[in-house]
């Protein structure tokens, strides 16, 4: 916020000389420079809103660049992002919007965003779909995905969505036995998802997840793509269907 502030205020600087715009303040004297300066100061104290209407400008200039960067992202790495051929794929999976979502199941924003994630889904019924095994907060975090890919292997896609929909509200811990309790919970062979966590196959869906989350400019979860929107972190229900609206009437 402070370079933002300092970024804005040159702005503001500008905006207030621009009656001197076509003055080459390099041929100034010293004493015709110090003096621009302080009427530009006295200027900018007398209407200060100045300042904070040059850093609204200035951030949504950075949004909108930021917005750009990320469409061009988007389009340049469709197939990774929504055709990998590893991630699971729910929802609508001939839906005309694709949500997909990189997610660590013991991330507190990921958690809040489920329950929305799935009402926008079902209400809608044309969204497909995809998630991205992407841990990130530690250890646990990473068996917490080796734990549900290898569901996914052993039991296939109908018991990798419940342990999805298991881990992501699990506070539990994180050690074999408790593993084993939730395998059996879900109908699957606990010896078999146990045996699979370290598997070849689920070590490079994890990394393949890792360098497109790299590519992407990605560092944190929940973060989605909706077709080739870009939402970095949180975003309620309300605005994800707003999105959605605003794709489908382009």
């Amino acid at each position: 916020m402070i370079r933002t502030l300092v970024t804005a205020s040159a702005l503001a600087l500008t905006v207030a000389g621009s009656a001197t715009a076509e003055t080459d303040l390099t041929s100034m004297t010293d004493a015709e420079r110090e003096a621009f300066r302080a009427e530009v100061r006295a200027y900018l104290l007398d209407n200060p809103e100045v300042i904070m209407e040059a850093v609204a400008a200035l951030e949504q200039r950075q949004a909108a660049d930021a917005a750009n960067t990320d469409r061009t992202l988007v389009e340049t790495y469709r197939d990774a992002i929504f055709a990998d051929g590893h991630s699971w794929v729910g929802g609508n999976p001939e839906g005309d919007i694709t949500l997909v979502e990189f997610l660590d199941y013991r991330c507190g924003y990921c958690r809040k965003a489920s329950a929305e994630v799935e009402q926008l889904i079902e209400s809608d019924g044309n969204i497909k779909f995809i998630v991205k095994e992407f841990p990130i907060l530690g250890e646990e975090s990473v068996i917490s995905s080796r734990f549900a890919l290898s569901v996914r292997t052993v039991g296939g896609d109908d018991a990798y969505k419940a342990a999805h929909d298991a881990l992501i509200t699990y506070k539990g811990s994180y050690a074999e036995p408790a593993l084993r309790r939730l395998a059996e919970g879900l109908g699957v062979d606990a010896d078999a998802v146990i045996a699979g966590m370290d598997a070849p196959e689920i070590n490079q869906v994890l990394q393949a997840n890792r360098e497109l989350a790299n590519t992407l400019q990605i560092s944190g979860t929940p973060t989605f793509v909706m077709d080739d929107t870009m939402l970095r972190g949180y975003v309620p229900l309300a605005q994800m269907q707003a999105i959605a609206d605003d794709i489908r009437a382009q």
